[in-house]
């Protein structure tokens, strides 16, 4: 369900994707030094958007660094790591440990049950690291079985939970920011969940799987409702973030928030135009 707090290149300074891609890599090798190697296969840029967010507001000591990797073996790459990478990177290793298993559960495929008992020493440690944010986790995926198995048109309850869990990963510190970093996940969460839902309107109609939209899917206008929905949550979230006193990545950040995040349902949009 994750993917969709990227940027949108085309409107990024070359500068910015450097510094964008920096923090990817430092998750990158975060992971790898905390979670072993298996951990990187699971990065997401929903992460690094979390880390360049926490770096920003709460100006953490960066190291940089060069690497090689398997993905780039011919050339070092520019890492940031700090103390907001580290976190990222273990929250990326909480979701996907459970989503995994959550996939286990729904697919049978085991190829998610092995990558997630790589996990699970990790997982049990970070469990006791965050009670909080590993509470939250579990609690969603709960939360989100019983609305699918009631099928609930409600697209506030569906995304809500998303939302409520996201809020709680966003908050990394309990002080003064902690409530606007709360309500940013928590919209960035209902975005998330209700654009991935979008996405899938019509493979989940073959398959008759659950999906929020389904009950205006197939009405003339469902592209225009959806994106009136989604940019109400989207601007809910760019002006909680707008609150912050960030300085440093802030054309990153905006970059995401106002156009990165639109990237997929304007491809989603292009191409109902396309078939009529």
């Amino acid at each position: 369900m994750f993917g969709y707090i990227t940027t949108n290149m085309e409107e990024m300074k070359v500068k910015d994707y450097r510094k964008y891609h920096a923090f990817y890599c430092g998750i990158c090798q975060d992971l790898k030094e905390y979670h072993g190697q298996s951990s990187r296969l699971t990065l997401t840029y929903d992460m690094t958007f979390l880390a360049v967010l926490l770096t920003g507001l709460y100006e953490n000591e960066t190291v940089s660094e060069e690497h090689f990797c398997a993905v780039h073996p011919l050339k070092k790459h520019l890492a940031y790591r700090n103390a907001a990478t580290a976190y990222a990177a273990d929250m990326n290793v909480l979701l996907s440990y459970y989503n995994l298993l959550d996939d286990w559960v729904d697919e049978k495929k085991p190829i998610p049950l092995a990558l997630a008992g790589t996990m699970k020493k990790d997982v049990k440690q970070l469990r006791q690291k965050y009670p909080r944010q590993a509470k939250a986790i579990c609690h969603y995926l709960k939360k989100l079985k019983i609305c699918e198995f009631e099928k609930s048109p409600d697209l506030d309850r569906a995304s809500g939970d998303t939302g409520e869990m996201l809020g709680e990963i966003f908050v990394w510190k309990e002080d003064q920011w902690s409530d606007t970093l709360r309500k940013i996940g928590f919209y960035m969460g209902k975005f998330i969940y209700l654009m991935d839902a979008c996405e899938d309107v019509e493979k989940d109609r073959k398959k008759d799987n659950y999906n929020p939209w389904m009950p205006i899917a197939g009405e003339e206008d469902f592209y225009q409702r959806a994106g009136q929905i989604l940019t109400m949550l989207a601007a809910e979230c760019s002006r909680q973030f707008e609150r912050l006193p960030i300085l440093e990545y802030v054309d990153i950040l905006r970059n995401i928030l106002y156009s990165g995040i639109w990237m997929k349902f304007d491809k989603l949009t292009k191409e109902n135009e396309e078939k009529k």
